[in-house]
């Protein structure tokens, strides 16, 4: 699998991300098993987690797994903290202590000595600096290598990034992560500009559109799908309508001629457009993660972009530019 820098840091990963937000609930032991040992064979090492993700059982899996089955180098393991639980209800809390707290225990459940990243997982209500001062603390101990935030939007993204340009020795955010697929553009409006400004990486969750893309939806909900799930219905059902289903159309289109499935064709879309380090796939077993894998080597031609580009939302400001002689468009 191919590597790329995030942003102009030094780490760098492949340009796959493995997200872990089902394991502990739809994906068991064996399935996640199966899936980390699938995903490093082929070449991938980022692998995306949280406290939040299964109520700490996605970290604790995790941890178990680089005891049993892959060693702790081979992977590069970006955590969150600042959204956890508290007696049963989701809460944001980005103060210091908070997030401290956070970082002691994920380094417990994941039994690791260090973080190679870690975000903040939400805005939340404590002031900035005190925020980013616990990612200064957390790096400058050496228990996390590099900082980033995710689910800012674009002016709390140059508002983390410029506070911590500010002074020397603060740790710099290397990389945002927010939702962006063909379903989910918003990013290109000011989170896109403020990484490319500031240099950033930039990890993409949610890749498939909620799983939407893969064109699993097309004219039913199948049983045993996210969308009839208690849990993740909510989640999957406002990507139902009329307009996604003309993009999953489209998608469909492009990959009848191409020679690939709808999900591969959304895949290659978000893996390569400007900006994008590695999206974060949410593969639930090996067997969903194959089809991926098979499209490593294959690049979306330039028109076939462009003209998804067009019925998911308009022109892709920075793919224009980036094709165009002068750099300019």
């Amino acid at each position: 699998m191919k590597r790329r820098t995030v942003g102009t840091s030094g780490l760098s990963v492949s340009r796959m991300g493995l997200g872990t937000m089902t394991w502990g609930r739809d994906t068991t032991k064996e399935d996640a098993r199966a899936l980390v040992r699938a995903f490093v064979d082929a070449g991938g090492d980022l692998v995306d987690t949280a406290p939040a993700y299964g109520r700490g059982e996605a970290e604790r899996m995790l941890g178990m797994l680089m005891r049993t089955e892959v060693a702790r180098d081979d992977l590069v393991i970006a955590t969150k903290a600042g959204f956890t639980f508290r007696d049963g209800v989701r809460v944001v809390d980005t103060s210091r202590r908070a997030l401290l707290d956070d970082l002691h225990d994920s380094l417990r459940r994941l039994r690791t000595d260090h973080i190679d990243l870690w975000q903040v997982h939400a805005w939340g209500q404590a002031p900035l600096e005190e925020t980013l001062a616990a990612l200064d603390h957390a790096v400058t101990t050496g228990v996390v290598r590099y900082a980033g935030v995710s689910n800012f939007v674009g002016w709390q993204t140059a508002s983390a990034a410029t506070w911590q340009e500010a002074f020397p020795g603060r740790a710099r955010i290397v990389s945002a992560q927010v939702e962006y697929s063909l379903l989910a553009r918003r990013a290109e409006v000011e989170v896109l500009p403020a990484v490319r400004h500031f240099e950033m990486g930039f990890f993409p969750w949610s890749p498939m559109g909620r799983g939407v893309l893969t064109g699993k939806y097309r004219g039913v909900v199948p049983r045993g799908s996210r969308a009839a799930s208690e849990h993740f219905g909510w989640y999957v059902k406002p990507y139902l309508e009329a307009r996604s289903r003309a993009v999953v159309e489209a998608v469909a289109k492009a990959g009848d001629g191409l020679g690939l499935s709808p999900l591969q064709v959304a895949w290659l879309w978000v893996r390569d457009a400007p900006g994008v380090t590695a999206p974060l796939l949410g593969a639930r077993t090996a067997d969903q993660l194959a089809p991926y894998l098979d499209a490593e080597a294959a690049v979306l031609p330039g028109p076939i972009a462009a003209a998804l580009d067009d019925v998911s939302g308009g022109t892709n400001e920075a793919r224009s530019d980036a094709a165009a002689p002068d750099g300019r468009g």
